[in-house]
């Protein structure tokens, strides 16, 4: 896979790419953000990895300007900045993914595995468990039922059916959607999980979104 690794600190950079490298991917490095425009207005990518804290702008307008040209190639995060609000805008942005730094190595080569692994990593529309998602209306649709979701409900369904078939646990769900200093206590995800039943699933009709008794949800692939 041909990625771009958008990243001005030298060290990271190398930990990044000759990590990637190894996992056989070709990594291509901008260490600006004038660098990181030009080279994705004229080469083709299969992932850019963009920091936000660049020294001649901000992560957040390389975001803008590559979603406006491009609404398929997936863009994952890697920031220092972990504030819930931080990660609601990126994604409002059009981020797919947010990893917070420091991180493990493991965890961005996983991260970069399911970009790969789900070539709905880069769709516009979702589609599991009955649910039709589209990622850049924010509509979900069940059968004849249209939905329109705010930013946290929408973050919550979409990492659901990124990862369909698969049970995620409150405490994978906490990390991704509100962030890691999130209190584990809360029951913030069930509530949530509450919303979306409510406004997803008809009288009488079986969950789109599966209790897995003793270890958390899903929706079915």
């Amino acid at each position: 896979m041909r990625i771009l690794l958008v990243e001005d600190e030298d060290r990271i950079a190398s930990f990044m790419a000759s990590g990637l490298g190894a996992e056989g991917h070709s990594v291509e490095r901008a260490a600006t953000a004038a660098d990181a425009l030009g080279m994705a207005s004229a080469y083709d990518y299969d992932l850019v990895l963009l920091d936000l804290m660049l020294p001649d702008g901000d992560g957040r307008d390389v975001l803008r300007a590559v979603r406006a040209h491009d609404h398929e190639t997936p863009v994952i995060v890697v920031s220092a900045q972990s504030e819930v609000d931080d990660r609601v805008d990126l994604l409002d942005l059009g981020a797919d993914d947010y990893l917070v730094k420091p991180f493990a190595f493991a965890e961005l080569a996983a991260r970069v595995r399911a970009a790969v692994r789900h070539g709905q990593q880069s769709a516009r529309v979702l589609e599991a468990g009955g649910i039709s998602l589209d990622t850049r209306t924010r509509v979900a649709r069940r059968g004849d039922v249209k939905v329109d979701l705010p930013s946290r409900e929408f973050a919550l369904l979409e990492y659901l059916m990124r990862h369909a078939g698969q049970v995620l646990t409150r405490e994978q769900m906490l990390d991704a959607i509100w962030g890691f200093g999130f209190d584990g206590s809360s029951n913030v995800v069930d509530v949530y999980i509450g919303y979306l039943r409510r406004k997803l699933d008809s009288p009488g009709q079986t969950s789109a979104i599966e209790t897995v008794r003793g270890a958390g949800y899903r929706v079915r692939a």
